[in-house]
C-alpha cells in the first residue's frame, strides 16, 4: 500500500441497521470505493435473501466483491484476507481513504487483524466428514475432535458445527491439531483504520427486520430459494432465510410459519453480531443517524469532518 496516511473505514452492524446507505454516502462524500464485507453478498445467485444492494445503490458508488462469486465455488475467510489486500493496494493508488462494509465479523477481523494461515484441504476430506456429519449429526463432529485436538475441544463452541468441521479437516488433512495453527499473531497493517458499528435500540432494529423480511417476500425471495433448492446442501446456502424456505419446500412449515422463522432467526442472527462487535474495544458505536457527530471526533488527517 501506498504510505501509512491511507485510512481504510469500515462501517458495520447487525443486520438491517442501513450500513448501505451510509456507506454509500460517505463514500460519495470521501469520493472513494466500497468494498462488501458480507460473506453471502459474494453469491451471485443470493439476490435477495441477502440484501444486496439495488441496482442505483450499487451504481451510485463504487462497489466490490458483490455477486464475485457462484455458490459452487469454494471460498474462505483466508481467502478474502488476501483478496481484500491487493483490492486494497489498487485502491489506494487512486483513493486516501476506502470505504469497507458488511456485518460479517470474522471477514472484518482477518481484514483488519489478519488470520492464521490453514493448509488448504483436500475436497475428498471436506465431503467425508461433511457426509459424516450429515448420517450421524453433531456429536460425531465432537467426538471426532475431542480426539483429535482435546486443547481446540476445551474452547470451541460446541454448538456451532462449521467450526468443528473445520478444525476435524485441518487436523486430518495436516495430521496435527488444529489448534496448533492458531498463533493469535495480530498482523500490522499499513494503513490507518477506523471501525464505526451502525446501531439501533432493540425495538427499532428488530422492526426493521420484521418489516425487511415482509419485503423480501414480496420482492421474490420464495421463487429465489425454489430456484436454488436443488443445491441447499452447499455451504452457502446454509444461511438465514434460504433454509426456513427449503424447510417449508419440505413439507415442514406452512408459508406464513417460515417466514415468521425468518423473522425470528434474522433477530436472533443480530443478536449474535452485536456480541461479536462488542468484543473488539476499537469499534466506535453509534446511531445511524447521528454518524456526523461521531465523525467529528475523528483525527483531522482523517478527512471526513465535513460529513
Amino acid at each position: 500500500m501506498s504510505s501509512t496516511t491511507n485510512k481504510l473505514i469500515v462501517i458495520t452492524g447487525p443486520t438491517a441497521t442501513g450500513k448501505t446507505g451510509v456507506a454509500i454516502e460517505v463514500a460519495k462524500a470521501l469520493n472513494t470505493e466500497i468494498i462488501s464485507c458480507d460473506s453471502r453478498q459474494m453469491y451471485r445467485e443470493m439476490r435477495i435473501g441477502t440484501a444486496v444492494p439495488a441496482a442505483e445503490e450499487l451504481s451510485a458508488v463504487p462497489h466490490h466483491l458483490i455477486g464475485n462469486l457462484s455458490i459452487h465455488d469454494y471460498y474462505n475467510v483466508s481467502m478474502f484476507e488476501q483478496e481484500c489486500l491487493q483490492l486494497l493496494n489498487k485502491l489506494f493508488m487512486k483513493h486516501q481513504t476506502v470505504v469497507v462494509t458488511g456485518g460479517s465479523g470474522l471477514y472484518i477481523d482477518a481484514l483488519c487483524n489478519g488470520i492464521d494461515d490453514f493448509p488448504a484441504v483436500d475436497p475428498e476430506i471436506r465431503k467425508t466428514v461433511a457426509d459424516r456429519f450429515e448420517s450421524e449429526g453433531i456429536e460425531y463432529l465432537r467426538r471426532q475432535l475431542k480426539i483429535l485436538d482435546p486443547e481446540h475441544y476445551a474452547k470451541v463452541d460446541l454448538r456451532n458445527h462449521k467450526r468443528i468441521m473445520k478444525a476435524i479437516e485441518v487436523s486430518l488433512q495436516t495430521g496435527k491439531p488444529y489448534s496448533s495453527f492458531l498463533t493469535a499473531q495480530e498482523r500490522k497493517r499499513p494503513f490507518g483504520i477506523e471501525k464505526i458499528v451502525l446501531n439501533r435500540p432493540r425495538e427499532e432494529l428488530f422492526d426493521r427486520i420484521n418489516r425487511r423480511t415482509t419485503r423480501m417476500m414480496e420482492e421474490g425471495l420464495l421463487q429465489e430459494a425454489e430456484a436454488l433448492y436443488p443445491y441447499r446442501h452447499l455451504n452457502a446456502l446454509n444461511t438465514v432465510g434460504y433454509k426456513e424456505l427449503f424447510a417449508y419446500m419440505d413439507g415442514q412449515y406452512d408459508l406464513d410459519a417460515a417466514a415468521e422463522l425468518i423473522r425470528r432467526n434474522t433477530r436472533r442472527y443480530a443478536k449474535r453480531q452485536l456480541t461479536w462487535f462488542a468484543r473488539d474495544k476499537d469499534m466506535i458505536w453509534v446511531h445511524p443517524e447521528e454518524l456526523e457527530i461521531s465523525y467529528l471526533a475523528f483525527p483531522k488527517e482523517c478527512e471526513i469532518n465535513n460529513l
